[in-house]
């Protein structure tokens, strides 16, 4: 989903949720969205996955376009090294909010 997509998507369905993930070993962050359906949107620019650097930019670029809640999910490569599922949709294991 394109920036300029992101505003109205988010307008129109009131029931979505907005994920920050932060990989392991990488400083950057990727935004993506999860709505009713279980159905993911990444946040792209020109088709290609955005990458933020810190947190910050997430927020900025965020509330620029009306979102005041994500959830940050950091995902951790160890369970996929060991032969387990990853878990990171676990709401009580994986999710920070983030209210900004």
């Amino acid at each position: 989903m394109e920036f300029k997509e992101l505003k109205a998507f988010v307008a129109a369905n009131d029931n979505i949720e907005i994920r920050v993930i932060g990989h392991a070993g990488s400083r950057f962050y990727q935004v993506e969205l999860q709505d009713m359906e279980g159905a993911r949107h990444p946040l792209t620019r020109r088709d290609k996955p955005v990458l933020f650097r810190s947190l910050d930019d997430v927020y900025l670029e965020l509330t620029r376009v009306g979102i005041h809640r994500a959830y940050l999910v950091h995902q951790v490569p160890h369970d996929e090294m060991i032969g387990r599922e990853a878990h990171y949709s676990d709401p009580l294991t994986s999710r920070v909010p983030l209210v900004f």
